[in-house]
């Protein structure tokens, strides 16, 4: 596992199950689409792994109040 793996939100691999598709074909995908969109896919990245987080969060949080 290399660096920006272990420490990216995630994104591509959340899509990839999702909706059962390679998560290399989703990152070549983001690459080649941030050069042909002058960076917008990053901005659609980044986006999504804070909806992402927060969508953990909240569930780690819930979990933790139901378990009382």
């Amino acid at each position: 596992m290399t660096f920006f793996e272990r420490y990216s939100f995630g994104v591509c691999t959340y899509l990839g199950e999702r909706f059962n598709i390679s998560i290399s074909k989703i990152r070549l995908f983001f690459i080649y689409s941030s050069f042909l969109a002058v960076g917008f896919p990053f901005v659609f990245y980044f986006f999504a792994g804070i909806v992402l987080d927060i969508r953990n969060y909240v569930k780690r949080v819930h979990t933790r109040v139901t378990d009382l």
